[in-house]
């Protein structure tokens, strides 16, 4: 599994569940149920202090497990990606490429 963080374009349901995005230059539709979990992140190595009355959005990420599928390539094996939307942005980034489900290449 490929673990890094990269911003990505995602377009989302009324509800705010992903249906499609935009990654290194090609687009990707979401072709399975995507899966949300919350993970802690670690905020005291990344800030000095907590900001007064921040809760949900300073402790915990917002992650998506989906499977997409290129658009121009119909044939291609679904990919599996975790993503995280920031909670006070709304931003998008790319934290995994989970290898075992990523298409085979000739």
């Amino acid at each position: 599994m490929g673990m890094f963080s990269e911003s990505v374009e995602v377009r989302c349901t009324p509800a705010g569940q992903p249906l499609d995005l935009q990654w290194a230059g090609r687009h990707y539709t979401v072709c399975a149920e995507p899966s949300r979990w919350y993970e802690r992140r670690q905020w005291w190595a990344e800030e000095s202090r907590a900001p007064l009355g921040s809760g949900p959005g300073l402790v915990d990420h917002e992650i998506w497990r989906v499977q997409v599928q290129d658009v121009r390539r119909d044939a291609a094996e679904p990919l599996t990606l975790d993503l995280t939307r920031h909670i006070s942005s709304g931003r998008w980034r790319l934290l995994r490429i989970h290898d075992a489900l990523r298409p085979k290449t000739a």
